[in-house]
């Protein structure tokens, strides 16, 4: 399930690393006549699984046996192939494109058989209104469940038997839910998510740096680790109503075929993810809650990694969280969580896209105190991670504090040039006019501040 957490690259849209006034009304309301057509991702360049097999074999039992709430999953369920794949509603324009691109992705690197049909199917897409959703599962952005192919059938069927993962032996049907007035990129990440928790893995982990089964949203789109997983978990050693310990038996062989290159020690297995820190992340970042009660959560999930003596994924993340919530107010306390943040990623490999992530609140920090060659230098050390992760809306972040810098500099053609590339980005990450309005208009603010600086 993709949780309805505050996107992290949309927090920065209008507030800057020190405290900045936001837009008047009338700017952000204000139509932008020379939008260019809308910028998508043609081509996929996944990084390939980097830790050691074992590690990844007890991610994929963690992931696999159990789900997000914790309760344990008595045997692995999955469905037989091919499985087919239906949409359902009103169907965003954009949907037919990335769901073409991801059931590629799906046979070419994960090796299963995924057809397209109409009417009937293993799994059913359907698109509705986001305010229909969320009145009756008000917590998720979008969601699948088992047992059921339609809206209707959920509603009338949820809470039985029928939609109890637990309860599976092996998967016929389930049904996906997604909002059809989102942005694109927020429908195309809800596809890779959900269609890959419909196929394979139900459960999320905070400590795995390189997948989309984490609840912190770094990662947008399938990775290599994911793709393997998937893989394994259709592979012909495993099938329908084993065991833990019987797939536990046979995943050390399986990985040495599959990922001849994972063949090595690993380490200690990682603590685990307690139920204080995700319950505080989702405070922090959840849809609702005071300002005030979100940053004592935020702080509370980084005082949890510290005292857990964490040096992995999570320290990274709740620094970074933590940064954002509290950089309207206090402008060198966020810069420091944001730094603390960047050193945490950098310390584990494959975390570009975490690193680029925290990059962008560095260098608007740094841009709206007139350091225009300090800015440059982040978001142009962003922008690679950023396009292979296929994030369009950082991309677009990172593009326009690059223009706002130009702009600052008195190169106002190849600013002006940078912005429409931006623009064009902005249509895919975050979709409605009035958000790349309120986009467009908070880097004016930032300018204007850089400017005062006289440097």
């Amino acid at each position: 399930m993709r949780r309805a957490l505050v996107s992290l690259a949309l927090m920065s849209l209008l507030v800057a690393c020190a405290p900045v006034p936001p837009a008047p009304p009338s700017a952000a309301r204000a139509p932008i006549t020379d939008l260019p057509p809308m910028r998508v991702f043609t081509q996929s360049a996944p990084q390939r699984p980097m830790r050691p097999n074992a590690e990844m074999a007890r991610n994929f039992l963690d992931l696999v046996f159990r789900l997000e709430t914790g309760e344990r999953l008595p045997v692995m369920t999955r469905f037989e192939e091919p499985v087919t794949i239906a949409l359902a509603g009103a169907v965003p324009p954009t949907v037919e494109m990335d769901l073409g691109r991801l059931m590629s992705r799906l046979r070419n690197e994960a090796g299963i058989s995924i057809l397209r049909t109409e009417g009937a199917a293993a799994i059913t897409v359907e698109f509705l209104p986001r305010r229909t959703m969320q009145a009756l599962v008000p917590q998720a952005a979008c969601f699948v469940e088992p047992g059921v192919s339609s809206w209707m059938e959920f509603r009338g069927k949820a809470r039985s038997v029928q939609t109890d993962w637990s309860r599976l032996t092996r998967r016929d049907r389930v049904a996906i839910f997604i909002p059809n007035d989102t942005a694109p990129q927020e429908v195309r990440d809800c596809l890779h998510e959900e269609i890959a928790q419909a196929l394979g893995p139900l459960n999320d982990l905070y400590e795995l740096p390189d997948s989309v089964f984490n609840d912190d949203n770094f990662h947008t789109v399938l990775t290599g680790f994911d793709m393997l997983m998937l893989r394994i978990h259709y592979a012909p050693e495993l099938s329908n109503g084993m065991t833990r310990e019987a797939v536990a038996a046979r995943l050390p062989a399986i990985f040495a075929r599959m990922n001849p290159a994972g063949e090595r020690p690993a380490g200690a297995p990682l603590p685990p993810t307690p139920r204080a820190f995700s319950n505080a992340v989702a405070t922090a970042l959840g849809p609702k809650g005071a300002a005030t009660k979100r940053r004592s959560a935020a702080a509370r999930a980084v005082a949890i990694a510290r005292e857990g003596g964490w040096r992995d994924e999570r320290t990274g993340f709740a620094l970074y969280a933590f940064g954002r919530l509290i950089q309207g107010r206090d402008a060198g306390a966020a810069r420091t969580a944001f730094l603390g943040a960047r050193a945490a990623f950098s310390a584990i490999p494959g975390t570009d896209i975490q690193r680029a992530q925290a990059d962008l609140p560095l260098a608007t920090f740094e841009l709206s105190r007139g350091n225009t060659a300090e800015a440059l230098a982040l978001v142009r050390a962003a922008m690679p991670a950023a396009r292979r992760a296929e994030n369009a809306a950082l991309l677009a972040e990172l593009l326009r504090t690059e223009s706002a810098a130009y702009r600052v500099m008195g190169l106002a053609e190849k600013a002006a040039a940078i912005r429409l590339d931006s623009l064009g980005w902005a249509r895919y990450g975050f979709g409605s006019a009035e958000e790349i309005a309120n986009f467009d208009a908070s880097f004016r603010t930032i300018e204007r501040m850089a400017r005062g600086t006289g440097k």
